[in-house]
């Protein structure tokens, strides 16, 4: 089937006149006839009975014709349910806990939309979302390519906690609190310590750190005010941003231009 012709079908048939047909697409009434003609010999079927009075629809026709009409019902059908489908977000879970959970909560507010919330490390944030498991995802890595666009939203600094001062030198002498074996620590001491804390909460970290269960690379901005913890920069890590990456659209969806609002009424650190 040529699908150039369809549009001349489907107005003839809806108002079972080619003169109104011709109106409505803006051509004359002869190129109306013309490819439906064209049609109708492209799939070998007379789809319209001409007369110069009537204009009837074959039992093929029919058909056709109805089958459009389903399949209108069906798209409006599909782009209804994804404006009503939550918005799936894929986040590191320092950012989820300390940074991204007010920013959702005026997002649901303000639109009475709702969200779903998955926590992963960056290679699986970055794979969920080149496979259409999320929307949004919210990481440290910046990626721009014909697929994927990111955009950096603020800067973060890693630092190193502790209950009490303590030597760098001296790292692998004290327990060390992590939230995975690929966790800073191992990266800045050569010597590893004896008794490691595995935790998957920077909430839990900071709190087992406060407690002098170890010592910890955590965020800056996971740490709040009156935290009474000894913190020190870490030059040797570069300063990592933080990026909300999408699908690279030319034209962001509604769902995620509503969210950008909801980033940008709260305060980078909220």
């Amino acid at each position: 089937m040529d699908y150039r012709y369809i549009e001349a079908f489907l107005e003839t048939a809806k108002h079972l006149n080619f003169s109104k047909a011709a109106h409505e697409l803006n051509i004359a009434q002869s190129a109306v006839s013309r490819q439906i003609k064209l049609l109708e010999e492209d799939i070998g079927e007379q789809l319209i009975v001409r007369s110069s009075k009537k204009v009837l629809l074959t039992q093929k026709g029919k058909e056709l014709f109805q089958l459009t009409q389903n399949f209108d019902k069906m798209a409006k059908g599909i782009f209804d349910k994804e404006d009503q489908r939550p918005l799936r977000i894929g986040v590191l879970h320092g950012l989820l806990e300390d940074w991204l959970t007010p920013i959702i909560a005026n997002y649901v507010k303000k639109y009475t939309k709702g969200a779903e919330i998955h926590v992963q490390v960056q290679d699986e944030l970055l794979s969920g979302i080149e496979h259409g498991l999320y929307d949004l995802i919210f990481s440290t890595t910046f990626v721009q390519s014909e697929l994927l666009s990111s955009l950096k939203l603020f800067d973060e600094t890693l630092v190193l906690v502790s209950k009490t001062p303590v030597k760098r030198q001296e790292l692998a002498e004290y327990p060390w609190v992590v939230y995975s074996t690929s966790d800073h620590l191992f990266k800045l001491s050569k010597e590893h310590s004896k008794t490691v804390i595995v935790v998957q909460s920077i909430t839990s970290i900071i709190n087992l750190v406060k407690a002098g269960a170890g010592v910890a690379i955590v965020p800056d901005h996971a740490l709040r005010p009156g935290h009474k913890l000894f913190t020190a920069e870490l030059a040797e890590f570069k300063n990592p941003g933080i990026y909300m990456t999408s699908l690279n659209y030319k034209t962001w969806p509604g769902k995620i231009k509503e969210f950008m609002e909801a980033i940008k009424s709260a305060a980078p650190n909220a």
